[in-house]
């Protein structure tokens, strides 16, 4: 069901762009040339706020569709990573939404519970929110210190590498299937532990790889900690907000120094950004909703079968010659 969706989507689309095709913003051989139409940019807002939330890999879906539209420049593959890690502002603007009952209450909660020392009990006297308010941090740590020590990789060739996607997405798969097969789903929140947020955190730091999903990797961790699924879901959405926020501010920050610089680097338009982001939001908010409740009764299993799928295929079709590798 998931991959009629976004079949149908991308027909629609690019039914569109044989009518309306990108035109060249500055024809200089450095530059990109391509522009996203208003469509484009809403389908793939559309893609962004499904993909970050469902263990699918929101960066393997949006690359596929960015391929197949002609819209990743091979000489500039970092602008597509910019591109990405921006309109993730929308699905962050969608969490901090969802969940702003609850990160003021953790909020209120550390300040206060630091102020009285825990109630004069040290940490210990902590509450469940204030400690989850550390916990966030903690588990933030990992991603943080690899994503700088090994940004060129991560934002090069490699992350837009096909078959390096397709392999991702399989291998991923298998071990969210290991999860659910072994999983005992007997701990909730209020039972996640320093060492349990440091295991998510260093969970998180797989989902740099491109195809495995930063909710697929720290659910599948939470998993095999123990954590029911509901109670896997919503710490992956809490941890993953310092990530995302901090990946979209310092490419917002390295945009704005290029710019100051002189040079054209909003190759998609800021009014495609603009709507990408919009769309992207609006799409996660319901979302989240729907992926917290559909898995208080149900398993994982679809997205693993999904990933399969999709990976095999994509595989096939680079190993084919049917598709450019990158």
């Amino acid at each position: 069901m998931i991959l009629r969706t976004f079949v149908r989507m991308f027909a629609t689309v690019h039914s569109f762009h044989r009518v309306i095709k990108p035109t060249s913003l500055i024809n200089q051989p450095q530059q990109i040339e391509a522009i996203l139409s208003v469509l484009q940019a809403v389908l793939l807002g559309i893609i962004q706020g499904l993909s970050e939330f469902l263990p699918v890999s929101s960066t393997a879906h949006l690359t596929i569709v960015g391929k197949a539209l002609g819209l990743i420049p091979a000489d500039h593959p970092e602008a597509w990573t910019a591109f990405i890690a921006v309109i993730q502002l929308g699905t962050l603007s969608a969490l901090l939404l969802y969940f702003a009952g609850d990160l003021w209450e953790m909020t209120v909660a550390f300040f206060r519970d630091v102020a009285t020392h825990g109630g004069g009990k040290g940490f210990s006297g902590y509450s469940r929110d204030s400690r989850m308010v550390l916990y966030m941090v903690l588990g933030t740590l990992p991603v943080a210190i690899v994503g700088y020590a090994f940004e060129n990789v991560i934002e090069g060739y490699l992350t837009k590498s096909m078959m390096f996607i397709g392999y991702s997405m399989v291998m991923l798969a298998l071990f969210l299937w290991l999860a659910e097969a072994g999983a005992q789903h007997v701990r909730s929140l209020g039972d996640i532990t320093w060492k349990d947020a440091l295991v998510i955190g260093f969970a998180q730091v797989v989902a740099l790889i491109p195809g495995a999903s930063r909710s697929g990797t720290t659910i599948t961790a939470a998993l095999f900690l123990g954590l029911r699924r509901g109670a896997a879901a919503r710490f992956s959405f809490l941890l993953s907000i310092p990530a995302v926020l901090g990946g979209g501010l310092l490419e917002l920050y390295k945009l704005s120094e290029l710019m100051k610089a002189g040079e054209n680097v909003l190759h998609f338009g800021i009014l495609n950004l603009a709507v990408a982001t919009l769309v992207s939001a609006v799409v996660g908010y319901a979302a989240i909703s729907w992926l917290l409740n559909y898995l208080v009764k149900y398993t994982t299993l679809p997205f693993v079968s999904y990933r399969i799928v999709l990976g095999s295929v994509l595989v096939a079709l680079v190993a084919g010659g049917v598709i450019s590798p990158r």
